[in-house]
């Protein structure tokens, strides 16, 4: 850049005003900055046709106050198509990523993400799925889909893409930060928060992430778990009566559910994943 371009450009981000940001996003934006500019190693990038849609780059120059936000469709966000993985069955896939991260790959639906995955979090969704992430504050977690951007360091998230091309997330524990190509703006979630984008409009808006049962029998429970989780549940008969009044996380992790219903009732329970059954006794 010309010498007097640049000070032309740093003399004006200097007089602006600083954006208030928190201790912890000045610490991953300093991280990520350092990562990127002092790395050893010379990345090589392939076409601009095999990376997935640009986010925000954010980073600050510690004890200065001053940011730099660029939105363009960098090749820094690439995700290489080295790893795919499709489920087209009518179950859900559960898939294990090289960091330990969650995935529950709905039918249909396909992720895409490289072989340095652990170092470099990028990944790539076309259709619906659910992640819970593993956290790690040295390298955040990114999923793109269509034209947006999920920027998480470890939570519980479902990213869907219809088919007309209308993508929403629901966070269901953490925060993840929103980012759409060629916009500046940026949106936080919160538990309970759903993104919505569409025809070039994005919104947030609330969702129940919990399930209310009041005074129902167990063999209701045992019915829900059956269809959302697809394992039959076998209570012995002088338990199926029993009422239950209780509020579960529809993302809860099974075995916290059948645990918890264990010791409310002083069960012992056996979960035999071959035949995808929970009895209890």
């Amino acid at each position: 850049m010309d010498p007097e371009k640049f000070d032309e450009e740093f003399k004006k981000l200097w007089e602006e005003s600083p954006i208030s940001h928190s201790d912890s996003d000045k610490e991953a934006s300093w991280e990520q900055f350092h990562a990127k500019t002092f790395s050893d190693k010379k990345r090589k990038y392939k076409p601009w046709h095999l990376y997935a849609a640009a986010s925000v780059l954010l980073f600050a120059l510690i004890g200065t106050g001053i940011y730099f936000t660029e939105t363009s469709a960098s090749v820094e966000n690439a995700v290489l198509a080295e790893n795919v993985i499709e489920n087209t069955t009518s179950a859900i896939k559960y898939v294990i990523l090289p960091d330990s991260s969650k995935v529950e790959l709905s039918p249909n639906s396909k992720i895409i993400y490289g072989n340095n995955f652990a170092l470099n979090r990028k990944i790539e969704i076309d259709g619906e799925a659910y992640f819970k992430v593993k956290k790690d504050k040295q390298h955040p977690f990114q999923v793109f889909c269509d034209e947006t951007t999920t920027t998480v360091l470890g939570t519980s998230f479902i990213v869907k893409e219809t088919e007309n091309e209308q993508v929403t997330v629901e966070l269901f524990e953490g925060s993840v930060q929103m980012n759409v190509k060629g916009q500046s703006q940026k949106w936080i979630l919160k538990p309970g928060e759903k993104f919505t984008y569409g025809n070039q409009t994005a919104s947030v808006s609330e969702f129940s992430r919990f399930i209310d049962f009041d005074n129902e029998k167990l063999s209701v429970i045992s019915q829900y778990i059956e269809e959302n989780y697809g394992y039959k549940v076998n209570i012995p008969k002088e338990n199926l009566d029993q009422k239950i009044t209780i509020r579960i996380n529809k993302r809860e992790d099974l075995k916290t559910i059948v645990q918890l219903l264990s010791e409310m009732y002083n069960l012992n329970f056996e979960i035999n994943e071959d035949l995808k059954q929970i009895t209890f006794q």
